[in-house]
């Protein structure tokens, strides 16, 4: 019964996001400021629901535990159970994001009962002078990076990179960052939803309100002795697989295609994404059964799947698993 599947993405409004994702919906969302696209969700309260084929309108985790192993892979479902491990996303910053942080996963167990979060992100599109913020320019200690905090200086010791598109970053828990204004991109994290912000450029909403700083939880969560380079450098091969991360909670590689590929999971024992971070459609064809995939969405493929054929006259993709 397992096929291809997609998912309704889930559109998530943010004071700095923009109107790209205004087309990923049928609903009228007015000046509805979006700024994130979550395309596959097993976060509680959030759970992606299938958007074609026999299975449209089943919920991801009722389908994880009635497929099992045939959906996430023997190994995923072994560690995770129902729970899906990752949470996918397309996101636009008309602004800048806030400045902030994840936790590990032994911190956010213990303070949240929750997975942490390591990420990584790929640069779809950047504006001129997009940048993003990784990191601090010299070291700091806790006692000084919150004594900017509270006197409202931080903003001139942050670390500020200029991006592009195909620019790739990996952005392990405790690494303070921000997205900046004019950047859409790629993310690929483990399943959580739990950030701590530590600055957010002294802007208010429409009431006139900031929203909430964590910087007492924030400061136990940072990596102050931070050395791993966050950049992921890569040279892409047309139509040949690249890798970009190999991480404990997944792996990405990133295809640049052109033609007819056929690809063989066999041997993999998990299910497969593609995010379409091109700008051109591909289709994935199994069972004699075209799926198409358009710029900026996203296609799971169950671990039950071996084999099957990709194609497109021209665009990028990441290929995620577990």
């Amino acid at each position: 019964m397992l096929y291809p599947l997609k998912f309704t993405p889930i559109l998530k409004e943010k004071i700095w996001g923009g109107h790209r994702f205004h087309s990923k919906t049928n609903q009228n969302l007015g000046d509805k400021k979006i700024g994130e696209s979550w395309e596959i969700s097993g976060v509680k309260d959030e759970i992606s629901i299938v958007e074609n084929g026999s299975l449209k309108g089943e919920v991801l985790e009722d389908l994880i535990i009635e497929f099992k192993d045939q959906l996430l892979g023997k190994s995923v479902y072994e560690r995770f159970n129902a729970q899906f491990p990752i949470l996918i996303k397309f996101i636009e910053a008309r602004d800048n994001l806030s400045v902030q942080l994840h936790p590990d996963d032994q911190l956010a167990k213990k303070r949240h009962n929750s997975f942490g979060k390591t990420e990584m992100w790929y640069i779809i599109e950047s504006e001129n002078n997009a940048k993003l913020i990784l990191d601090f320019k010299d070291n700091l200690s806790a006692k000084k990076l919150k004594d900017l905090i509270n006197s409202g200086k931080i903003e001139n010791s942050l670390n500020s990179i200029s991006v592009k598109e195909g620019d790739a970053f990996f952005i392990k828990p405790g690494l303070v960052h921000a997205i900046g204004a004019g950047v859409l991109l790629a993310e690929i994290q483990q399943t959580s939803d739990i950030t701590y912000r530590i600055y957010d450029w002294n802007r208010v909403d429409e009431e006139g309100n900031t929203r909430e700083l964590h910087t007492d939880l924030a400061l136990e969560a940072i990596d102050f002795d931070n050395t791993s380079d966050y950049r992921i450098r890569y040279d892409s091969v047309l139509n040949t697989k690249v890798p970009l991360a190999d991480t404990p909670y997944f792996k990405t590689k990133f295809l640049e295609i052109n033609k007819d590929l056929n690809l063989d999971y066999s041997k993999v024992d998990s299910f497969i994404i593609f995010m379409n971070v091109g700008h051109s459609s591909a289709t994935i064809s199994h069972k004699n059964i075209h799926y198409s995939i358009l710029s900026k969405e996203t296609i799971l493929i169950p671990a039950c799947i071996d084999t099957l054929e990709i194609k497109s006259a021209g665009t990028k993709l990441l290929e995620i698993s577990i």
